[in-house]
């Protein structure tokens, strides 16, 4: 029977903390990374001109219908190839990520802008605003309200896609995780730690979420 022992892993504890600070500030630059690209591609497809709205479908429909995994391995290996140039493994991966998350944060985007009644627009018309003034101060302050939620989970989706991002050598809390398994070769002590900081970190979020959904739906009502 195996027998289990943590132990050992107090004597790794900074690799395990040096892992979890890359894996949280990667997670929140590729969020906020993504949500601007989300925010213009967004845009893009409620676009009055076609040819923009191809493109940002276009760009949508490419990393949505793409696993994230192969994304990761194209832009390392590829890309740099296709443009000529070097690319560490940490641009790479946050290149990937962050357009990744940015088609799903558009379409977040667009159904939040979408989801506003046409009277809003129409009396904002009224009022004298130019379209863009309208977007700005009537229907995008609206909309964030409503978006909140699923950008929150899709940015709980994120820090969980980050783990991917050891393939690529990136020294994210999974890939230390995998030095010490490899190190001490006690991967089932390892494993376990790591899948229970994930937990520890992604729980609270997931109950904040859940709060924060239900404090919209009172405030609705």
């Amino acid at each position: 029977m195996y027998e289990w022992d943590f132990y050992f892993i107090w004597g790794y504890r900074w690799l395990f903390l040096q892992g979890l600070g890359v894996t949280v500030l990667f997670t929140v630059a590729i969020v906020v990374a993504g949500l601007v690209v989300g925010l213009l591609a967004g845009l893009m497809r409620l676009s009055r001109w076609r040819v923009v709205r191809w493109v940002a479908q276009a760009y949508v429909e490419v990393f949505r219908c793409t696993p994230v995994l192969v994304q990761l391995v194209w832009f390392y290996y590829a890309l740099p190839i296709l443009l000529g140039v070097e690319m560490s493994a940490t641009t790479a991966a946050a290149l990937a990520l962050t357009l990744y998350g940015g088609s799903f944060y558009s379409e977040i985007i667009r159904g939040g802008i979408v989801s506003i009644e046409a009277g809003q627009r129409e009396a904002a018309e009224a009022l004298g605003m130019m379209p863009g003034q309208a977007m700005r101060r009537i229907i995008l302050p609206q909309a964030v309200r409503r978006m909140v939620p699923a950008l929150m989970n899709q940015s709980i989706i994120q820090f969980k896609n980050t783990s991917l991002v050891s393939v690529l050598a990136v020294p994210d809390l999974l890939y230390q995780g995998q030095a010490v398994a490899h190190d001490t070769y006690r991967p089932l002590e390892v494993y376990s730690l790591v899948a229970v900081i994930y937990f520890a970190v992604l729980f609270p979020l997931t109950l904040l979420v859940g709060r924060i959904e239900a404090r919209l739906r009172r405030s609705d009502a």
